[in-house]
């Protein structure tokens, strides 16, 4: 396992770490003895880096992080987030009152004095422009209740807007082979402020995984079920905003990229690794199998500059137009 700095903080993370909103809930069924079991083997393979929220399983995996964790709370860095358990759209959401309790919420969860990142979970524009939010973090972190702060985005906008704010430490933002924007403005820019950039749905909910038909179905409760068409929240969030049967399509049409590597989904996740201005990416899980294939990413070899040329020219004119949703 290698470690990148997160922007300029203090904190060094690994280059590849796990996201646990499918542990928490939403993704389908799931099991807390195999998450924790799952948990435990990311660990061991040196993964010291987990983002979580407090929409996850209504705090389930918070909860579960608290577990997996005791005992290693100063190696073990946990970003969580919050605003989504609320009216995202009401100032009151995010007040000096509402936020700090938020924040004391999913430290008890967490069983940790201090969050080493806090993130303002997809608000929308107009929030982050008012910019009051920034102030209630920067009391929260004065008060030593938060390490660092970040901002989880949807769009572009809203990432470059947060990187006026010199004490946005973190964004967060949808970027794989099927949502490759973010590399145009985004992502150089967070470099040249310092910025750390956590890389998430980078395998589109499962489709850069390559294991799934058009006439595939997911269970009631997972979001690619009931949000596939953007009517729960921001499309984006699932499969990179592309239509389920035209996503599955296109995966099969970069099958090619898993030639000398193990599996598309390591493939796929070695290519964000392969951009110098990510420091981490997250993919889920629900097993220790998946756990252990993700991690074969950060062995695989390198994209040669052929491929990347390729990639980049895929992107603009098979996938781009497909994008669904503001981003």
């Amino acid at each position: 396992m290698q470690y990148r700095q997160l922007g300029d903080t203090d904190l060094k993370i690994s280059q590849l770490s796990f996201g646990t909103w499918a542990i928490g809930g939403s993704w389908g069924k799931t099991n807390d003895k195999e998450s924790l079991k799952a948990l435990e083997t990311a660990m061991d393979h040196g993964v010291n880096f987990f983002d979580t929220a407090d929409v996850y399983g209504d705090g389930h995996s918070e909860e579960l992080l608290a577990q997996a964790t005791k005992g290693k709370e100063d190696d073990v860095y946990i970003a969580t987030k919050f605003c989504r358990a609320g009216d995202i759209f009401s100032p009151d959401t995010y007040s000096a009152e509402q936020v700090r309790s938020y924040c004391e919420n999913s430290l008890k969860r967490l069983n940790r004095e201090r969050l080493d990142l806090y993130q303002i979970h997809c608000p929308p524009l107009d929030i982050l422009k008012n910019g009051e939010v920034f102030a209630v973090l920067d009391q929260l972190q004065a008060e030593g209740k938060i390490r660092n702060y970040g901002v989880s985005v949807e769009t572009i906008e809203e990432g470059l807007l947060c990187l006026e704010n010199p004490n946005v430490k973190a964004l967060q933002v949808i970027f794989n082979l099927l949502r490759q924007k973010p590399l145009e403005t985004l992502l150089p820019k967070a470099k040249e402020r310092g910025v750390g950039i956590i890389a998430r749905v980078p395998l589109a909910s499962g489709l850069l995984t390559g294991k799934f038909i058009n006439t595939h179905t997911f269970e009631k409760d997972d979001h690619r079920n009931f949000n596939r068409d953007g009517n729960s929240f921001n499309v984006g969030e699932t499969f990179g905003g592309i239509e389920f049967e035209k996503g599955v399509e296109l995966a099969q049409n970069l099958s090619w990229i898993k030639d000398g590597r193990k599996h598309l989904s390591s493939a796929a996740l070695r290519w964000i690794l392969d951009q110098e201005e990510v420091t981490t990416v997250i993919p889920g899980f629900k097993t220790v199998e998946q756990v252990e294939k993700n991690l074969e990413a950060i062995h695989e070899p390198k994209f040669t500059a052929e491929e990347l040329k390729n990639l980049a020219a895929f992107y603009k004119s098979e996938v781009e137009q497909h994008i669904r949703g503001p981003y």
